[in-house]
């Protein structure tokens, strides 16, 4: 095994002379090496820049020409070229070329998370055994640490891990539980704290919902032996799963699917599988595909589940610009509001987290529908977004750099 490319030419050529090197991904034509270096000393870089910028041109021009002509129409800045490019240096052709066709026509306004999340589709596509090994490796790498060394003078320790994405989901959701009745209860830490001291009551065996009442009720299934005690029936975590037919069809473990909770994250059909062969402990739910584009209704100013649930499917996240929060806890906006005549419907709600509602509301920024799930952004100082499903994009004039602008590297 050798460390890098300069030992790697060494051994190929027997005597360390100039020799063509492979440098971006599967398919890129080899590259002279000394040239590499000239090329980085005329720029002013050090040789492993040199040798990126090289990688990064030859990435775009021979493995992603769609976002590479992009790039020569001069619509797409640099910097977010080269970008994409770092993520497709380790994809085979196949899967290389699915991502450039994907990210193409959206990289003016798509972000390393976007990208990264569709490099992982394309390599359970098309790299199985390497989506395998990623997911294997995975597994190994799991740990929950609870350090003690670092035990602070007022007493608390510091704790980190890495669970199985469902295991992680189900205990924020204890400990997002726990936090909520700490405040019920009348503490008035911050939130981290109540959540903090929320993971303590689940070490000890409290369940939040052991306090949710003065005088709780025996629900089926509850026992109790004659000490007033009660068994709290067990939490419910949800995890909203989305699967293509072809992925329920072919029995294919490694599909791709993709799970909503926690900002989102791809997931295999065969992770799904496992989920949902958990026996007693999980109920699936299936549920039929709403047609995005029907425009539904509701009498009242609170939207009705599939009226929610229509609308956190569309938008997936709040539609501010830039915003990546999961539209499911998202606040509904009325955009003409429900006070002056706005209806409780398709064309008049969008996802808005609670933060970027209050700007909506008090903060002077104002937004219009341009078409079901497209969103037309103005600030208070004249700025305007576009944003979409796909991202959001900056509909300021370009600016053209002065003579004395450094050339974008």
């Amino acid at each position: 095994m050798v460390s890098d490319l300069d030992e790697a030419s060494t051994l190929v050529t027997g005597t360390g002379r100039d020799t063509g090197i492979p440098i971006a991904g599967e398919g890129a034509p080899l590259v002279s090496e000394f040239a590499g270096w000239e090329l980085a000393a005329a720029l002013g870089l050090s040789i492993e820049s040199g040798r990126n910028l090289v990688a990064q041109a030859l990435e775009l021009a021979h493995r992603l020409p769609k976002t590479w002509a992009r790039v020569q129409a001069g619509n797409l800045a640099p910097w977010r070229a080269k970008r994409i490019a770092d993520a497709t240096l380790h994809l085979n052709p196949e899967a290389a070329a699915f991502v450039d066709t994907h990210v193409a026509p959206f990289a003016h306004k798509t972000g390393p998370t976007q990208t990264q999340r569709l490099v992982n589709q394309a390599i359970a596509m098309f790299m199985p055994e390497l989506a395998a090994e990623r997911r294997d490796r995975s597994a190994e790498q799991r740990y929950f640490t609870i350090d003690h060394d670092q035990v602070s003078f007022a007493g608390t320790s510091r704790v980190h891990g890495e669970l199985n994405l469902a295991d992680a989901i189900d205990l924020d959701d204890a400990v997002r539980r726990g936090a909520e009745q700490l405040a019920a209860l009348g503490n008035t830490e911050s939130l981290d704290v109540r959540r903090s001291l929320a993971v303590g009551m689940l070490a000890r065996g409290q369940q939040a919902l052991e306090f949710e009442s003065p005088n709780p009720v025996v629900s089926a299934g509850s026992t109790t032996q004659g000490t007033g005690s009660t068994t709290s029936r067990r939490r419910e975590v949800v995890l909203y799963v989305h699967l293509s037919e072809d992925a329920l069809r072919s029995g294919d473990r490694n599909a791709p699917a993709w799970v909503e909770n926690a900002g989102g994250h791809l997931v295999t059909a065969g992770q799904v599988a496992d989920w949902c062969g958990a026996g007693s402990t999980t109920k699936v739910t299936v549920r039929p595909v709403l047609d995005l584009a029907a425009t539904l209704h509701s009498t009242g100013y609170q939207p009705s589940l599939t009226l929610t649930e229509q609308i956190e499917l569309r938008d997936r996240t709040c539609v501010f610009p830039w915003c990546q929060r999961a539209a499911r806890g998202c606040d509904k906006d009325h955009l003409v509001p429900w006070e002056s005549g706005g209806p409780t419907s398709s064309d008049n709600l969008a996802a808005l987290c609670r933060r970027h509602h209050r700007l909506k509301t008090h903060g002077g920024w104002t937004y219009t529908v341009v078409e079901p799930g497209t969103y037309l952004w103005h600030s208070p100082h004249g700025h305007t977004w576009l944003r979409d499903r796909t991202g959001t994009t900056d509909l300021r004039p370009p600016t053209v750099p002065s003579p004395g602008d450094p050339p974008d590297q």
